[in-house]
């Protein structure tokens, strides 16, 4: 079989792979080692997933996904999955047979993330030598390397599931372009498993690839058949499977939509067979009898979603406490609309959203002229349902940008085709090298840094923390690990200081930024902003021990109707409190202890 029609076991993509690998990571080596300070990613869910994964060595259970140390007693139940953690755990343990713990972890928590830009180059660079042939593939190939060392989803340490989940998109996605057997097909079933069952983020990319392979069982029929069965049976063996594996039998009927749950999970299984029963029964019939069919699925997946996980068709932080939306949702970064975006940082507004709107231009311009029908109308309705995601949310800019790259990688070569047979005329030559600089994301983010936001060029403010004032004088190790030496205790902080001090110290804290914390993130909310005459009475009843105030996030954090009189605002400026004992500290972190009562 030609590469063209295997491209994905392609020997010379791999080799290919292997190359582009080497240069990516030893450019993301080389921008972010010789300046590190930690080895754990800059991210508070790094700093969550290292605590999680020290747990999990520890002992705790495969099933048990409770943080004990986060939030009132009993803690929280973490919506995260153990597929993560698993991988993290065992390149510790591997390491840790011949160095000590922490360079062990060190070098566990560097390779994971390096290690998974290799699936991706290596998807993208065969769906451009499906879709283009050998300079499309190095197009697609420069393009991911691009995206990968410029993303701060693939630097040493950051090991949240994020990158995870664009390895296992990017393998969906050029299994849908390149069209191999059924085997193919298959494999991208596991994958969109493997990505639901990380995460609930990729739903809709995953609903999307799924009506991609039906639409295309529906047009071509008998031909596209086995992928067809291979896919959708993949896809509800590989849900099935997985759930029985990393949910908890007491857990198996309870519906949650922030995570892998009975209602994800049943809608998969059904949908996938489905379709897997219609493409064996149907394949054959006429094209209307397809749609048919199609329409029957749909009618009845959507009917079980409403029936078994209504509160998941909305917005899953809908239930959120208004004042938590004011004070932490709306000032979390990644989690802002476009608009509240273009507010804040609007220097950064192309490079996260012009890649994935010129590719969906792009593929729409070409659908119109009728090239490669197939290929365009998958990507255009995949970048549809990630820009659509993105503009509510602009953590969606991650998905966006990653699947402009083949329709984008597609559209250079043939401009460079065009202006090699134009010999030397201005108009394509001009139009291939716009091309070519439009379609990183790092151009944007250049030119929108000169353009409107030149002096932070050199000064480039931190974007790890959601207060984007925080650092590390109050997160760091110099001001955390002091407080370890302390006895265990329960430590009221801002939430941005939670994960850290779960990593640091051996102590309980009230809040860190999960949503499914909402009692503790309250609990410290009120005592943060309450009177210091009134916030003993909260301190004691939720067996405070420590106050830990960072005077950045406090002005940060503060609303314009604040009038400066709560609790860590006093501290913060320096006043003094019967019954808190301040304590010597390094940095911008005060750090006081609750008195007993007298």
């Amino acid at each position: 079989m030609s590469e063209t029609a295997f491209p994905l076991s392609s020997r010379r993509i791999i080799r290919r792979a292997l190359v582009y690998g080497a240069l990516t990571i030893a450019v993301i080596c080389l921008m972010t080692l010789p300046s590190a300070t930690d080895y754990v990613g800059a991210d508070n869910d790094d700093a969550m997933r290292l605590v999680e994964v020290r747990d999990y060595l520890a002992g705790q259970g495969w099933f048990d996904l409770m943080q004990y140390r986060l939030g009132p007693p009993p803690g929280v139940l973490m919506h995260w999955s153990r597929l993560i953690d698993a991988p993290i755990a065992l390149l510790i343990s591997l390491f840790g047979l011949v160095v000590s713990h922490g360079w062990a972890e060190a070098l566990a928590l560097a390779l994971w993330p390096l290690a998974l830009t290799l699936p991706v180059l290596a998807a993208f660079g065969a769906a451009g030598q499906a879709i283009g042939g050998r300079l499309t593939s190095h197009a697609a190939f420069l393009l991911t390397g691009f995206y990968l060392a410029f993303s701060n989803r693939f630097l040493p340490g950051a090991i949240d599931h994020h990158n995870a989940q664009l390895a296992l998109v990017a393998v969906v996605t050029a299994v849908l372009v390149a069209r191999p057997g059924w085997w193919g097909y298959a494999g991208a079933g596991i994958a969109a498993s493997l990505a639901l069952a990380i995460g609930a983020e990729t739903t809709p990319l995953i609903a999307a690839a799924c009506a991609v392979v039906a639409l295309f069982w529906a047009v071509e029929g008998r031909t596209f058949r086995a992928q067809a069965i291979g896919f959708s049976l993949a896809l509800a063996l590989g849900n099935t499977v997985l759930y029985v594996a990393t949910v908890p039998p007491t857990r198996y009927f309870v519906v949650t939509c922030d995570n892998f749950s009975f209602g994800y999970c049943t809608l998969a299984v059904f949908g996938g067979a489905s379709l897997a029963l219609a493409a064996f029964l149907a394949s054959a019939r006429t094209r209307g009898t397809r749609w048919a069919c199609l329409a029957a699925i749909g009618a009845l997946t959507l009917g079980l979603a409403r029936w078994i996980a209504p509160q998941c068709l909305g917005n899953p932080l809908a239930n959120l406490d208004p004042l938590l939306v004011t004070l932490w949702l709306d000032k979390v970064s990644e989690a802002r609309s476009i608009v509240a975006f273009a507010q804040t940082e609007p220097d950064m507004l192309g490079a996260f959203y012009a890649p994935a709107l010129l590719a969906l231009l792009v593929c729409g311009w070409r659908l119109i002229r009728r090239d490669r029908i197939a290929f365009h109308a998958t990507m255009g309705a995949l970048l549809l349902v990630s820009l659509a995601i993105a503009v509510v949310q602009v953590r969606g800019t991650m998905f966006s940008n990653l699947l402009s790259i083949p329709p984008l990688a597609l559209w250079i070569t043939d401009l460079r085709a065009r202006y090699l047979l134009a010999k030397g005329q201005f108009a394509p030559a001009l139009a291939y090298g716009l091309a070519v600089l439009c379609a990183p994301s790092t151009t944007w983010a250049l030119a929108g840094k000169l353009l409107l936001r030149p002096e932070s060029i050199a000064s480039p403010a931190s974007a790890a923390n959601p207060y984007g004032l925080a650092s590390e004088a109050c997160h760091g190790a110099a001001a955390l690990t002091p407080l370890a030496t302390l006895p265990p205790t329960v430590v009221s902080a801002d939430p941005d200081s939670g994960s850290w001090l779960l990593r640091f110290t051996p102590h309980r804290v009230l809040s860190a930024p999960y949503h499914r914390n909402q009692a503790g993130m309250l609990a410290e909310l009120k005592i943060a902003r309450a009177k210091p005459s009134e916030a003993e009475a909260l301190l004691r009843a939720a067996h405070v021990g420590i106050v830990a105030v960072c005077p950045s996030v406090e002005a940060a954090r503060a609303l314009p109707t604040d009038d400066g009189s709560g609790l860590y605002a006093r501290l913060a400026a320096g006043d003094s409190v019967n019954y808190l004992t301040p304590l010597p500290s390094s940095g911008g972190l005060k750090v006081f202890l609750v008195k007993p009562p007298s």
